[in-house]
C-alpha cells in the first residue's frame, strides 16, 4: 500500500520507483555486507581471548566466504520463485541471529557454525547477484550505472563498518563492535519491508526507460533446478570458463585476502588496528568511485578490455605493497589504485555474461561465476592465515595473488568478442 501510493506520489514529480528500489537494495547490500568484512577487525581479539590461531579463525570465515558465493546461483532462484522481499528478510535474520549467537560463544566449533553457516548463508542470499536482478528488472535505460551503485554497496560495506568496529574492539570489547552491523540490519528490515518491491508491475510501473504494456513474470521454476540449470548451459561454452577463473581471481585477491587479512599484516608491520582500518574505508570510498565509474564505463566501452586494465592495475598494486612504508601516507597509493578497481570487476562480468547468455539467464549465470569468487575467497583466507602461521609472514600470499591478477587480465582479453543484436535476450545486460 504505502509503495503504490510513493509510487504514484513520485510519478507527478517525473521520478521513476525504481529508484527508491535501489536505495533499498543499496543500503540491504551495504550492510548486509558489512558482516562479511566485520571480522576483519576481530581476527586479533579472538586470538587473544581464546587462544585461537589465526589458521584456525581464518578456516572458519574460509567457510563463510565460500556460502557467501556459493549461495549466490540459489538466491537468484529463489528470489526468482519466492520473491526479493522474503529472501532478503530471511538473510537479515539469519545474519543477525549468527551475530548474536557469537556473542556468547566459547568454543572455535561455534564460530565456523555461527559466522562460518549461518552468516554465510545469511549473506549469499543478498550478495552481488541481489543488485543483478534489481538493476535488470526496474531499469533498461542506466542498468550499467544502476549496477555499478549496487555493486559499490556490496564491496564498501564490506569495510564501512570497519573503522568504527576498530575503534570499538581497541576501547570497549569486541563484543560491542558488533552492535552497529546489528542495528544497521533491524533498519533495513523495516525499509525492505515497507518499501521494497519484487517488480515495477507491482506498482503498476514498466521498467525505467521502457515503454509498452507491463510484462507478466515468466513463471517460476523450482530453485535447484534452475540454479543447476544454469550450470548445465554455462558450463558448456568458454567464456564462462574464463569469466569463472577470472572472478576466482578476483575473490582470491579482494575479500579473502585485502579483507580478511589486511588489519593483522599491518600489524605485522607495527601498524595500529583503528589506522588500519581507515586505510580499509579509504579503499572503500576509493571503491565507490570507481565501481560506479566501471559501470558508466561498461555502458560505452569494450567490456574485456575494461576487465584487462582492471586486473592489471590491481596485480601491480598487490605486489606494491610489501614495498610501502606501512603509515597511512604511505598506503595511500595503494589505496588508491587499489580501491578504485576494488570490485569494480563486477559490472563487466556481469555484461558478458549477459552477452553470451541472455538477459533471463545472466543472473542465474553470473550466481556461478560468483560463487567461484568466494570460492577464490575462500581459498585467499585459509591461504594466507595457513602462511602467517607457518612461516610467520604474509608477503607470499600477497605476491602470488598479485601474479594471477596479471594472468586474470591476459585472459579477460582472450575472450571471443559476440556481435551485439537487437534482440533482447542478446543484449549485454545483467539479469
Amino acid at each position: 500500500m504505502l509503495a503504490g501510493l510513493l509510487s504514484k506520489r513520485l510519478a507527478r514529480w517525473n521520478i521513476h520507483y525504481g529508484w527508491v528500489v535501489v536505495a533499498v537494495a543499496f543500503l540491504t547490500m551495504l550492510t548486509t555486507a558489512g558482516s562479511v568484512g566485520l571480522p576483519g577487525a576481530l581476527i586479533l581479539p579472538l586470538s587473544k581471548e581464546f587462544g585461537w590461531d589465526v589458521s584456525g579463525i581464518s578456516s572458519a570465515l574460509a567457510v563463510r566466504l565460500v556460502l557467501f558465493g556459493l549461495m549466490g546461483p540459489f538466491a537468484a532462484a529463489l528470489i526468482e520463485r519466492y520473491g526479493v522481499r522474503i529472501v532478503v528478510l530471511t538473510a537479515v535474520a539469519l545474519i543477525t541471529l549468527g551475530l548474536l549467537g557469537a556473542t556468547v560463544m566459547t568454543e572455535l566449533w561455534q564460530l565456523v557454525a555461527l559466522w562460518g553457516l549461518v552468516v554465510g548463508i545469511g549473506t549469499g542470499l543478498t550478495a552481488l547477484v541481489l543488485g543483478a536482478i534489481v538493476s535488470s528488472r526496474w531499469f533498461t535505460k542506466h542498468r550499467g550505472l544502476v549496477l555499478g551503485l549496487l555493486t559499490a554497496s556490496a564491496s564498501t560495506g564490506q569495510l564501512v563498518f570497519l573503522p568504527l568496529a576498530a575503534w570499538l574492539v581497541e576501547h570497549v570489547s569486541w563484543r560491542v563492535a558488533l552492535i552497529p552491523s546489528i542495528v544497521g540490519l533491524g533498519l533495513v528490515a523495516l525499509l525492505v519491508l515497507l518499501f521494497m518491491r519484487d517488480r515495477p508491475s507491482d506498482v503498476g510501473l514498466t521498467p525505467f526507460g521502457e515503454s509498452g504494456p507491463i510484462a507478466a513474470a515468466a513463471p517460476a521454476r523450482p530453485a535447484i533446478a534452475a540454479a543447476l540449470g544454469a550450470f548445465r548451459e554455462g558450463s558448456r561454452s568458454a567464456t564462462f570458463w574464463i569469466l569463472a577463473g577470472t572472478f576466482f581471481i578476483c575473490g582470491l585477491s579482494t575479500n579473502g585476502l585485502i579483507q580478511t587479512h589486511f588489519i593483522p599484516l599491518c600489524a605485522d608491520f607495527g601498524m595500529p588496528q583503528v589506522a588500519a582500518a581507515s586505510a580499509l574505508a579509504m579503499m572503500g570510498a576509493f571503491d565507490v568511485v570507481g565501481t560506479i565509474l566501471s559501470g558508466w564505463l561498461s555502458d560505452r566501452f569494450d567490456n574485456r578490455w575494461l576487465l584487462f586494465w582492471y586486473y592489471g592495475l590491481r596485480g601491480l598494486s598487490l605486489i606494491y605493497l610489501p614495498s610501502s612504508t606501512f603509515t597511512l601516507y604511505g598506503l595511500s597509493l595503494f589505496a588508491l589504485f587499489y580501491g578504485l578497481d576494488w570490485i569494480a570487476t563486477v559490472p563487466p562480468t556481469v555484461k558478458l555474461a549477459a552477452a553470451t547468455f541472455g538477459r533471463e539467464k545472466a543472473g542465474l549465470v553470473f550466481g556461478w561465476v560468483f560463487a567461484a569468487h568466494q570460492v577464490g575467497a575462500a581459498v585467499a583466507a585459509f591461504g594466507a592465515g595457513f602462511t602467517r602461521s607457518t612461516l610467520a609472514t604474509y608477503l607470499p600470499a600477497f605476491y602470488t595473488a598479485g601474479i594471477a591478477c596479471l594472468v586474470a587480465a591476459l585472459l579477460a582479453i582472450s575472450i571471443r568478442k559476440r556481435r551485439r543484436t537487437d534482440t533482447p535476450d542478446a543484449q549485454p545486460v545483467p539479469a
